[in-house]
């Protein structure tokens, strides 16, 4: 991940290939911010909340080579729609299956977050 430029990534969002075909041509798509694992996540997350960000889209790279993925994911999913992955295959050559949720929701009786797979 330290080598890796984004512009997998970015040429399938722009492009509207993989991960990003879900959104058809006519639909409008913004991308919003782009950044690096690591760092203050909670400063992360409030900035991409502030942004008024719905979907996060994990790189491939971050699938197949974090061994905290499956974490950064659900995590994410507290605040937003999550998509595992950017360009190739929905399963990492790796064998990593993808994740994809729907933004939690809280419970009204509990207020304990759901996490819709």
């Amino acid at each position: 991940m330290n080598k890796c430029t984004g512009s997998g990534c970015l040429k399938a969002c722009f492009q509207r290939l993989d991960a990003f075909a879900r959104y058809g041509q006519e639909e409008p798509l913004e991308l919003i911010a782009f950044t690096h694992n690591g760092g203050d996540l909670e400063k992360k997350l409030e900035s991409l909340q502030s942004k008024g960000v719905d979907c996060v889209h994990l790189s491939s790279c971050l699938r197949s080579k974090d061994p905290d993925y499956e974490n950064l994911a659900r995590r994410c999913s507290e605040y937003f729609a999550v998509v595992g992955y950017t360009h190739g295959g929905e399963t990492a050559h790796s064998g990593q299956e993808t994740l994809v949720f729907r933004q939690a929701s809280k419970t009204e009786e509990s207020g304990e977050s759901v996490v819709d797979t």
